[in-house]
């Protein structure tokens, strides 16, 4: 079933990307030859407007075929893709990137309607010698509020007494047995790295949250607002982590996922129902959008490049200087894309079970 659901959202992200360079390039004028859902031989599919559509065998990406899009097969004909400026083939690249951004604010809008699983406020462990435990905190106490803020959720929790550094004491409201109580806690100070790789002090107060989910819900107008938010927000640390990777400030190894990756991802978040497997789709669908901008060869940021750069030439780069770009591009993207699968074998422990399964073939 994981595997199905897996498939089922990979799928989905690529076709999304594919519409969008296949809606734009309609929108131009550009001849549509094909769209495929993955690549190697065709499984099924079926013409329609002398566009051949079909489904192939292996899943992992997908392309839209249109006519004179090399310069060996370009004949200039008004309907192909180098007939066109560059102006107007850079909104057919873009697209794909630009229709993976709006379905990732789209099912975010739709999470938040359905209700997005948050743990709840409620203590679920209290750790021996921390302040928690010398304050009386006992688990299944519900915070109410952190310093007088009212909290939520757990995430408001955390960020609350994690950012507690400047006060000396973390004054908690926690219901227990319908009673209000009130705790005074001298945080414990430690050095952490945060989500950019960068120090920082922290405060710990012992205590780790319980099994119980709530839903966070609204109406579909404020969904509308928290959403739009929230996909800012997101893509603003999505930025900011690809440049503190760039700097060396986050380690790729833990930072970067693949498919084994995101199949994982997509089995817990299976666990917690519909709307999870819907914010997993939305956060990969971000991502999948502006990896995809990056000016890197071979992805659409590398043609956005290649044609910024005919833009303000006002001719296109040497076929031979282009081809050893993207050579070199292809060849950076084939080695992170091992890199990772290696890793993420590793990290999820596949790469173990794999050696075992070899050494008992071996010692047949």
């Amino acid at each position: 079933m994981n595997t199905i659901i897996f498939l089922i959202i990979i799928s989905i992200l690529i076709f999304v990307h594919e519409l969008g360079h296949f809606f734009m390039a309609r929108k131009v004028g550009i001849k549509v030859e094909k769209f495929s859902l993955g690549f190697g031989p065709k499984l099924f599919g079926f013409k329609f407007q002398d566009v051949d559509f079909k489904v192939s065998l292996i899943p992992f990406g997908g392309y839209v075929k249109l006519a004179g899009d090399s310069r060996q097969e370009y004949k200039g004909r008004s309907y192909e893709y180098l007939s066109k400026r560059p102006g107007e083939r850079a909104k057919v690249v873009f697209f794909g990137p630009l229709f993976n951004y709006i379905l990732a604010f789209l099912f975010l809008w739709a999470v938040y309607c359905i209700g997005y699983p948050q743990m709840s406020t409620t203590v679920g462990m209290v750790m021996e010698d921390m302040p928690a435990e010398s304050a009386g905190i006992i688990e299944g106490d519900k915070i109410l509020e952190i310093n007088g803020v009212r909290v939520k959720y757990w995430p408001d929790v955390l960020a609350n007494i994690k950012n507690n550094v400047v006060k000396d004491r973390v004054e908690i409201k926690a219901l227990r047995k319908g009673r209000e109580i009130d705790f005074s806690i001298i945080p414990v100070k430690k050095e952490e790295k945060d989500l950019f790789g960068k120090k920082r002090r922290v405060s710990f107060i012992g205590i780790a949250p319980s099994n119980e989910i709530v839903k966070e819900r609204y109406n579909i107008f404020t969904a509308f607002g928290v959403s739009l938010f929230n996909i800012l927000k997101l893509t603003y640390f999505t930025l900011k982590a690809i440049v503190s990777l760039i700097l060396g400030h986050l380690s790729l190894r833990e930072s970067v996922t693949g498919p084994v990756g995101i199949f994982n991802i997509t089995s817990e978040a299976a666990k917690y129902g519909f709307s999870a497997l819907l914010h997993v789709t939305s956060m990969f669908s971000l991502a999948l959008a502006i990896f995809n901008v990056l000016p890197i060869p071979v992805l659409d940021g590398g043609h956005l490049l290649f044609l910024g750069i005919e833009k303000l030439r006002k001719r296109p780069m040497s076929e031979k200087v282009e081809q050893r770009i993207t050579d070199i591009g292809f060849g950076f993207i084939l080695i992170l894309a091992v890199f990772i699968l290696f890793n993420d074998l590793i990290r999820y422990g596949y790469w173990d079970k794999i050696n075992g399964l070899l050494i008992k073939w071996h010692t047949k």
